[in-house]
This record gives structure tokens, C-alpha cells and sequence, in this order.
């Protein structure tokens, strides 16, 4: 199977619609031909700066909109975010990602987050940052300090994503992944699986993620983890079995990507997590917390790990394979249809 960026709402709804098992098989014998079998690859997330956030994102308890029982906090020392990301190396980890709740980070944080990253490559660990909103230089800066991933998610559909959130749109998430792009580095993009959306609206998802001019190299699907405060605490719970569903979806329509169980796996059991691992899920995020919501420990995941027979990735370069012709293509087009060096930035302050 062909990796496509011209997917369709009928045939993605065709694929939601086919029986479970159907569904599962399709999607098995998709991973095994591009994907390395019973082999999963590890992250750990670190909160490298917690809490008062300007954003209304309706799920996040960081929100300063919302009273959560989240303490704000300024951005973690150069230092505690090394010892951090030896400590996920002690652990196993092979990747070792940084968020901060932001709406977009600020120049004068620049050279500290630089270097992290740094400090973090030197460990001999993949690096990852979710940082909010990027300009172009921004991203320019994290490229060149060694960042090999950026996160930032869609969230959901265009249509169901102005429910959710009102203070950014859709489009400026969509230009902070072309950023991304053409500064040479590889993204980390997926989206939330439980906030009121339909099942069109997940469709809708898996489109915009699939149908990116390269598709993202790492894609997240998160299960909505209630947190009291936030304005989704009371919304219904994500069935099981469409949540399985939607990792499969996420397996055929991105055949390269990494899939990984993200938020929300502290809530699956054992059979569930391993019903995903069979729909194609390749990566987990690794240790006690997510940001602020909790996680399985390490002990956990090992013990699963051993009953499915699933190997850790040394190096998650396998799973997450760069498409190196496609992402070149991709920058030397954007560049070239640039005529003046103004048109390459933009004003944040606007």
C-alpha cells in the first residue's frame, strides 16, 4: 500500500463502517508490511513549563480560563530538564519530548530552550518539543539547535474545532506545521478522541492529517482524560471499541507514521491497550505523567510488553521512517513560491 494525501470523507467513512474484525485484519496487514512487527517505540513527556495558559482549549486543565487543581509554574532550569531526560534514558526511553503551556514561546526563551535540546541530543536522545504557535525563525532556531521533532496537534475536525477552542484557529495550527516543515524537521501532529465530536468529525480528522502534503512522521491519538474544572468534565466516555477503530483508520491511511497511544492510556486495560497494538499502534509514551494527567508507570508497561511478546525500539527511526525525498520536494516548493525574503516571516506581535 501507497502512502495517498488525496483520501476522501466516503472512504473514510467506508472504513469506519466495516466490521471490527475486517477492520483489524486490514489494518494488521498494513503494519507488518511497512512497520517493524511487535515492536513498539518509547517516549517520555516532560511539563517543562506548567499551567497558565492564555489559550480556552476546552480539555486542558493548564488553561488559565479554568480552576483546576494545576499550580502554575515558570519554565524548568536548563539543569532539572537534563536530569529528567537521563533519567527517561535510565529508563528506557528512546525519545525524550518537551512541553511547555503556552500560546506560543517568546523570544527572550529562545536560547534556554536551545539549550535543552542540546543537552538532551547529547544523551544520545531523540528530541521533541510542544511549544504552542511558531514563526518561521522560531522554528529555524529549534531546527538548527538539533530538534528532530515538533509537536502540535489538530485537535479535530475544521468543522467541530471551533467548539473547542476560540483562540487560535485551525489555520494557524496548519501554518506552525508548514513552519515546521519547511525548517527541515519532522512533526509530531494527531488529535483528541472523546470532546462531543461525531464520527464524521473523526473522519474529518484522520483526512487532514493523512492528506498533508507529507504526512506526519509521528501521529498521537489521545482519549479525552476528564479533568475537573475544565468545561469537558461531565462530556460521555469514548466506547472502546471506536477508539480501537480510529487507531486502525490512523494505521491504513498513514502507513509510514508511527501511531501512539497517548493521553488516555492510564484509562485502558491490558486487552484494549493490546486490541490497539493490533490496530497498529507503534508508540507509547512512557512514565507516571503526561503533562498533568497520569500515565502507566514503567513497571506496567514492561509487564505488558512481555505477555504480548512486544520489543522496546533502540532507536525509533524505523517506526518513524522520514520521507526525505517528499519532505525535500515539499520545502524547495514553498521556498520557491516565495518571491521576496519578507514573504518568509511574519509579524507574531500582530
Amino acid at each position: 500500500m501507497e502512502v495517498r494525501h488525496d483520501w476522501t470523507h466516503a472512504e473514510v467513512q467506508e472504513l469506519m463502517n466495516k466490521p471490527f474484525m475486517d477492520l483489524l485484519f486490514e489494518a494488521q496487514t498494513v503494519h507488518r508490511q511497512h512497520q517493524q512487527t511487535n515492536h513498539v517505540q518509547v517516549s517520555t513527556l516532560l511539563s517543562i513549563k506548567t499551567g497558565a495558559c492564555p489559550e480556552d482549549c476546552k480539555y486542558c486543565p493548564q488553561s488559565a480560563r479554568y480552576k483546576t487543581d494545576v499550580e502554575a509554574e515558570r519554565l524548568m532550569e536548563v539543569e532539572r530538564v537534563l536530569d529528567a531526560a537521563q533519567k527517561a534514558k535510565n529508563a528506557g526511553s528512546t525519545r525524550f519530548c518537551m512541553g511547555a503551556a503556552w500560546k506560543n514561546p517568546k523570544e527572550r526563551d529562545m536560547p534556554l530552550l536551545t539549550d535543552m535540546i542540546k543537552g538532551v541530543k547529547e544523551m544520545g536522545l531523540e528530541t521533541c518539543m510542544t511549544l504552542g504557535m511558531l514563526t518561521p525563525e522560531q522554528a529555524t532556531h529549534l531546527a538548527d539547535a538539533g530538534l528532530d521533532y515538533y509537536n502540535h496537534n489538530l485537535d479535530t475536525s475544521p468543522e467541530f474545532y471551533g467548539n473547542i477552542i476560540t483562540t487560535r484557529t485551525y489555520q494557524d495550527r496548519l501554518d506552525t506545521l508548514s513552519h515546521v516543515r519547511d525548517a527541515g524537521m519532522k512533526i509530531c501532529s494527531g488529535g483528541i478522541i472523546g470532546m462531543g465530536e461525531s464520527a464524521n468529525d473523526r473522519a474529518g480528522l484522520l483526512m487532514e492529517l493523512a492528506n498533508l502534503p507529507v504526512q506526519p512522521e509521528s501521529v498521537p491519538i489521545n482519549m479525552l482524560v476528564k479533568v475537573k474544572g475544565t468545561p469537558l468534565e461531565e462530556v460521555d466516555d469514548v466506547e472502546p471499541f471506536d477508539f480501537i477503530r480510529l487507531i486502525a483508520i490512523a494505521r491504513i491511511m498513514m502507513p509510514k507514521s508511527a501511531v501512539r497511544l497517548s493521553a488516555g492510556r492510564e484509562n485502558m486495560n491490558e486487552q484494549m491497550q493490546a486490541l490497539c497494538f493490533m490496530a497498529g499502534a507503534n508508540s507509547v509514551f512512557y512514565g507516571c505523567k503526561l503533562l498533568t494527567t497520569p500515565n502507566p508507570d514503567e513497571d506496567k508497561d514492561l509487564q505488558l510488553f512481555k505477555k504480548l511478546g512486544i520489543n522496546r525500539e533502540e532507536t525509533s527511526q524505523k517506526p518513524d521512517e522520514v520521507h526525505e525525498n517528499d519532505l525535500l520536494d515539499q520545502v524547495v516548493s514553498r521556498v520557491a513560491a516565495r518571491p521576496t525574503k519578507d514573504d518568509m516571516f511574519y509579524d507574531a506581535s500582530v
